[in-house]
């Protein structure tokens, strides 16, 4: 997919070189962990949205969310159509721009805080629906 790309070069929708946006530290949540009364936690790393999400809500339960609450990074756009990939592995390898989701009731949600979907009772064999 890069294989043939220096990380030296600059891709336009990235904006910086390919290897800068390759290795662009993660935020640190540990603060936010510490402010915010939530109920589960789920830390979005290998597995991506769909593998991991599901880990801190209990048997029933699911989570919907709703794609277009966030903007999904550059970085993923461009492997996604470098690669050809299907949005269903994309989101299931990688954490699309959501590096941390917090299960919290509605009211403890702070100001500024994104929400991006909701826990609703398990339909069907997905834990995680994508609308």
């Amino acid at each position: 997919m890069f294989e043939d790309v220096p990380l030296s070069h600059v891709f336009a929708e990235l904006g910086q070189p390919l290897g800068e946006a390759l290795l662009e530290p993660h935020r640190c949540y540990l603060d936010d962990l510490g402010r915010i009364r939530w109920k589960g936690a789920a830390h979005i790393t290998g597995g991506g949205v769909l593998g991991n999400l599901p880990r801190c809500l209990p048997d029933g339960l699911a989570a919907r969310l709703e794609r277009k609450a966030w903007r999904v990074p550059p970085i993923f756009e461009l492997v996604r159509n470098r690669g050809r990939i299907a949005d269903d592995e994309m989101y299931g390898t990688f954490n699309m721009g959501i590096g941390m989701v917090l299960v919290v009731d509605r009211h403890d949600v702070p100001d500024g805080g994104l929400v991006i979907g909701e826990v609703v009772r398990q339909t069907g064999p997905d834990r995680v629906v994508l609308r």
